[in-house]
């Protein structure tokens, strides 16, 4: 039979677990309700979305499988298919209803935050997980991750499940957890270029791995550690074939852009190097605690040294933590697990390593992240490392709140640090809750998109034909929204003779955004100096001023004018 003090035990660790699922319940009904609802309007809608919405709709309507991905922003080359192929579920079911596609990454943020907290859980028990789902969950960028379509709006649930594999297969010995971190290591690769930097910080532990059972002889074990990265690596092989389909066919066009953009320093390079590493890092480290650096640049740098002191405490300083708390109440604190002395230690050196790999690699790589574009997504490309900061930050935290410190210690001083880091969790999710994404986007999302083009059909006038301005932007955020509701639109490139016989209308989206690249304002001064400039091709049907009649003009959102024209009868 058990003695009273053994069931006394097994009640209380009932009762801890049942707190915590409750606990762990209540923080993913959170991450849902701010994540889901009022998608229409709450994510912004631009070219990219409507891009993204084009090539789902050929999917899922057409069956026309891409072979590459988003293009690049910088460069001219392209991001991975495997993005579309991830969205492809939502897209077949809903018939490429873009709220649909919203709503599938907004439940991919929400397991991001569940995964992301079962991370800090294996790490540093129970409390540091809470506090890590806690954070993600409340995280006003990372709700903002999740409420509109983007390749690099996936990478934070991708780099979660990399991370937490990568340590669960440190931890148990399983080396076929290798497989599984590699692979979403692959997908965070696919998504977003950037996310190559993911891959050595996972790398890195798989070879302290591989150091490790050497250290011990266990040949068995450095064998399946071999055979789990070969399974990686043919994962990342497996997942540019499409790639290597359309090099074949185009003449290595992705592969010689590519080395073009790196060969030329990664794009032009308005600041200095030294002076891009602590803007990149302030950038990585407050960007899913305080969101983006320009609008909140105090409590950034208050976010980024609370995460380097919390990591060098922990990882560093800090003395050896006890069993029960280094280790979580899980499988990972079977027999099974690998001993290596001190885990919560191990942990956050090699999470802290990895951001300092990431910030230098990013600030060595992506130049442009020196500088904040005002009006367009920023830090999202380097959203992988959202879970890498939130996790060392919930780990400090539990470590401040259930410090323990001598028995000589006055008992106000004995429950400082517990205040203190009872504080910084409000202080973090009070910001984040006052600075949430708004009920609806500046540019009013998709259901603006659609009102305008319902706008532009009500005028009829046979088939259309579509000009962007800047025109380095595509047309796809009105091009989409008009093919989905019927519209007739021509295919892209076709220029203003098509606008004789065919009775075709003109219609320009002018972004004001862009008034310095474009040399003039939109909603008539921009379009008009367009539409009679030789190098346009619209004046190439007809003697100019007789090329098309001026309809109408209207804002489809700030700053997003849409003018329509049609050819004199």
């Amino acid at each position: 039979m058990i003695g009273a003090g053994r069931r006394r035990a097994v009640l209380a660790d009932l009762t801890d677990r049942r707190v915590e699922l409750l606990a762990w319940a209540a923080i993913l009904l959170v991450a849902a309700f701010l994540r889901l609802g009022g998608l229409a309007v709450r994510g912004t809608w631009d070219a990219d979305q409507g891009h993204d919405m084009l090539v789902l709709r050929a999917l899922a309507l057409d069956g026309r499988v891409p072979l590459l991905g988003p293009p690049t922003s910088i460069g001219d080359f392209h991001h991975g298919m495997l993005y579309y192929l991830l969205l492809a579920p939502a897209a077949l079911l809903s018939h490429a209803d873009p709220v649909a596609v919203t709503t599938w990454i907004a439940l991919g943020g929400v397991l991001a935050v569940a995964v992301t907290g079962w991370l800090a859980r294996s790490i540093a028990g129970p409390l540091a997980g809470l506090l890590a789902g806690l954070l993600l969950a409340v995280s006003s960028s990372a709700v903002e991750e999740s409420i509109f379509i983007w390749n690099p709006n996936l990478v934070a649930l991708s780099s979660s499940i990399a991370l937490a594999a990568a340590w669960r297969a440190w931890r148990t010995g399983r080396a076929r957890w290798w497989v599984v971190a590699g692979g979403a290591a692959v997908v965070t690769m696919q998504c977003h270029v950037l996310g190559v930097i993911l891959t050595p910080v996972i790398g890195g532990l798989l070879v302290a791995d591989v150091r490790r059972r050497r250290a011990r002889g266990d040949r068995a074990g450095m064998a399946a550690v071999g055979r789990a990265a070969l399974g990686w690596l043919g994962v990342g092989l497996l997942s540019y074939v499409p790639l290597a389909i359309h090099e074949i066919g185009n003449d290595a066009s992705e592969v010689r852009a590519a080395i073009s953009f790196v060969t030329g320093g990664g794009g032009p390079a308005s600041v200095a190097l030294p002076a891009r590493v602590p803007i990149v890092g302030l950038r990585v480290l407050g960007w899913p605690l305080t969101g983006l650096l320009t609008t909140a640049p105090i409590a950034t740098v208050l976010a980024a040294c609370l995460v380097v002191g919390l990591a060098v405490w922990r990882g560093w300083l800090g003395g050896r933590r006890s069993a029960h708390l280094a280790i979580s109440h899980d499988a990972l604190a079977t027999d099974e697990a690998a001993p290596d002395g001190d885990p919560e230690r191990t942990a956050v050196r090699w999470l802290a390593l990895g951001l300092a790999w990431t910030i230098i690699a990013l600030a060595v790589g992506a130049s442009s992240l020196a500088t904040v574009v005002e009006g367009l997504p920023n830090d999202h490309y380097h959203a992988f490392a959202d879970p890498m900061v939130v996790v060392l930050v919930g780990v400090g935290l539990a470590g401040l709140i259930r410090s323990r410190p001598s028995m000589s210690t006055a008992a106000i001083d004995a429950r400082a640090p517990m205040a203190v880091g009872l504080a910084f969790v409000v202080a973090l999710v009070g910001w984040n809750l006052a600075s949430q994404p708004p009920s609806r986007a500046p540019d009013g999302g998709w259901d603006a998109a659609r009102t305008a083009a319902g706008r532009v059909l009500e005028l009829g006038g046979g088939p259309l034909v579509l000009s962007s301005l800047p025109t380095f932007k595509s047309d796809e955020a009105v091009r989409m929204p008009l093919e989905s509701a019927g519209g007739d639109v021509l295919p892209a490139g076709v220029d203003g003779a098509a606008l004789g016989g065919a009775g075709a209308t003109l219609v320009i989206l002018c972004d004001q955004l862009f008034r310095a690249a474009i040399g003039a304002d939109c909603g008539g001064p921009a379009e008009n100096a367009w539409l009679f400039d030789p190098r346009s091709g619209l004046a190439t049907s007809a003697t100019p001023g007789r090329v098309t009649a001026f309809v109408t003009r209207f804002e489809a959102a700030p700053g997003r004018w849409i003018s329509v024209y049609r050819p004199p009868p």
